[in-house]
């Protein structure tokens, strides 16, 4: 195992861009940054305001996953001494605990000089997280079509779109990923089925082939987010309406409570659409922050750590490393 500090920069995620529930992902540029090195004890630093309420101890996210690592690959699991600053918000549907767990397995397995291919981290992290939406994006970068069936995980990556942009409207309270499953029925119509599968398709081969002009049409959904609607007040009006302000598309961002659109980076219209998704929660009385984000075309990347280079705590979004 190396002596020495690796530091990895890992993407945000959003998960099912509509209809394609637990299969399609997009990496966005919002990032996660871990340090990680062996020590004689554990210790865990954790900063930013979206880490405050994350644990510091062994229960944590990046220490379970880093381990995960050292024993599927047959090396002793050490003592590690951890950092994490995060700009990516936490339970807010933006793949938190994906990049966690991306960002501490590809730390790990650079520690060891890399003995687990790509394809393998992918495997342990999809069931890990349970699906591979979210995981694949923020490890692969771009835009992922995968799928998890319990024991294998299989996807193939997209190129992002050059023009297309993600404005992501972030209402100002947590939504538990499990909370926003247990809503959802056990049991669907074969007529919903078959909608689900004809617009994910075509949202796919649509993003593939660069057409604009289909992605309205395509980012329909009947399977969640009807359900999930009733957790965020102003939800449904934004799906149905925000086309209607220059929105491409519109979708939960995985299981929520953040909203997006999609947008042709040269519309006249961003502005307005902005203050649609704004003034919308706030007839809910939901106070929100909005962001503009680009597709990340690159997946986690890691490296070791120079003495020279900021600690975490001095890193913000804009940081240029």
């Amino acid at each position: 195992m190396k002596n020495v500090k690796i530091r990895v920069q890992v993407p945000a995620s959003t998960a099912n861009l509509g209809p394609g529930f637990d299969c399609l992902g997009m990496a966005l540029d919002l990032y996660a940054w871990i340090d990680m090195k062996p020590a004689e004890q554990t210790v865990i630093q954790l900063y930013g305001e979206q880490m405050k309420q994350v644990a510091a101890d062994k229960s944590n996210l990046i220490y379970k996953a880093a381990q995960m690592v050292f024993q599927e690959a047959g090396a002793h699991c050490p003592e590690l001494e951890i950092a994490a600053y995060s700009d990516i918000p936490l339970t807010r549907g933006l793949g938190s605990s994906a990049s966690a767990i991306i960002g501490a397995m590809t730390a790990a397995n650079q520690l060891l000089e890399a003995p687990l291919p790509e394809d393998k981290l992918f495997q342990m992290a999809s069931a890990m997280e349970k699906h591979p939406d979210n995981v694949g994006a923020s490890l692969f970068g771009g835009i992922i079509v995968a799928f998890w069936d319990g024991v294998l995980a299989k996807h193939i990556r997209l190129e992002p779109l050059d023009r297309l942009e993600v404005l992501v409207v972030i209402p100002e309270f947590h939504l538990a990923t499990e909370k926003a499953r247990n809503i959802l029925p056990e049991e669907v119509s074969m007529k919903d089925a078959v909608f689900n599968v004809g617009h994910s398709s075509l949202l796919a081969a649509a993003l593939a082939e660069g057409r604009y002009d289909l992605i309205p049409y395509a980012m329909k959904d009947v399977l969640h987010q009807p359900y999930r609607a009733s957790l965020i007040p102003g939800m449904a009006k934004i799906l149905e309406q925000a086309g209607q302000y220059g929105a491409l598309g519109t979708a939960l961002s995985g299981a929520g409570p953040t909203l997006l659109t999609l947008v042709d980076s040269q519309s006249t219209r961003k502005p307005e659409l902005e203050q649609f998704l704004i003034s919308t929660l706030k007839e809910e009385n939901l106070k929100a922050s909005t962001l503009w984000l680009k597709p990340a075309k690159q997946g986690v990347r890691a490296w070791v750590c120079e003495a020279n280079e900021p600690p975490l705590y001095e890193i913000n979004q804009s940081a240029n490393i």
